[in-house]
């Protein structure tokens, strides 16, 4: 019989957060137990995309406790329609419908933006909500802007550029799936292709063509901690700063994500600053983008977003 992790469910549910009316139908966080906030719930989060809430678990719970969490949840969102689990702690992930209709497919809203989400086993929903912030900051600032999305996945940022009307942007990605699904992303928000580009590359191998369509205004760069054969940014993060550099038309804007809590014996934030202070010291910090208050963290391992201007 598998150990399991107790559910303080009554304590879960006092701390959802749930969407006013007016944002019932954004996707959203609705609980960060991996912030490490809330005592005994850091194995679990759960994110509301209507009509779904995915119940996101990093070490098992009995059975008991997924029904009575079922229950509460049912009577929180009278739109809900399927509540679905998905086991992180397991090596495949699985996903498991517990309550309504199996959903493995789904389109969301964020901000007036719609994206195409996946619920399988063994993968990412193709979203990170805790980047909504940063998503609607590029939205609001790519009026006629030229855009290089590093690292673009699939292509949230992207979507949010063109939401805001810049005026190209160039996707890149080592994973051609991923592009394709950025593309459907566009797609489905009517977004015209002449002016975004989608390109399968090895960043790290590809900057003489990266640099054929420069300048650009924001480079936005938002790696993997680590991709075996791409990306390690211990080793990589400076070489990528460096070379954004190369790529910046006069008074761009370069913004910067790290998905690592800790980088050695720096914080993720102290690592990104260094590294642009040795490597690129002629821009200057402008912003720093926190996540929506929901990813609410006691140990700093939330993403971290810099924006720095040349």
């Amino acid at each position: 019989m598998r150990s399991t992790k107790p559910l303080k469910i009554t304590r879960l549910i006092e701390n959802l957060v749930i969407p006013e009316t007016q944002y019932i139908k954004e996707a959203q966080r609705i609980f960060h137990g991996r912030g490490h906030a809330y005592q005994d719930l850091s194995h679990i989060n759960l994110d509301w995309m209507q009509p779904l809430i995915l119940v996101t678990l990093f070490a098992p719970v009995a059975d008991k406790d997924l029904q009575q969490l079922c229950i509460e949840l049912k009577k929180k969102f009278e739109h809900c329609k399927s509540i679905q689990v998905q086991h992180r702690y397991q090596s495949n992930w699985v996903v498991e419908c517990i309550y309504g209709e199996e959903i493995s497919q789904l389109q969301i809203l964020e901000n007036t933006l719609h994206y195409n989400l996946e619920i399988k086993s063994g993968v990412n929903t193709g979203l990170f909500l805790d980047m909504r912030n940063g998503r609607d900051w590029v939205q609001k600032n790519s009026k006629n802007i030229r855009v290089l999305n590093l690292f673009s996945y699939t292509c949230g940022f992207s979507i949010a550029a063109a939401g805001g009307g810049a005026k190209s942007i160039f996707n890149i990605d080592i994973s051609r799936p991923f592009l394709n699904r950025g593309r459907e992303n566009h797609h489905i928000n009517q977004h015209s292709l002449d002016s975004i580009r989608f390109e399968k590359l090895n960043i790290l191998k590809s900057f003489g063509r990266i640099k054929r369509h420069a300048p650009y205004d924001l480079i936005i760069c938002d790696p993997p901690t680590f991709q075996k054969g791409s990306i390690d940014i211990v080793r990589d993060y400076p070489k990528l700063i460096r070379r954004c550099i190369e790529f910046m038309s006069d008074n761009a804007m370069l913004f910067l994500c790290i998905n690592s809590p800790h980088i050695g014996a720096f914080t993720g934030k102290e690592f990104l600053l260094d590294a642009v202070r040795k490597n690129a010291p002629n821009i200057n910090l402008i912003k720093e983008i926190k996540p929506p208050d929901v990813f609410k963290e006691t140990q700093g391992k939330g993403s971290q977003v810099l924006i720095f201007k040349g």
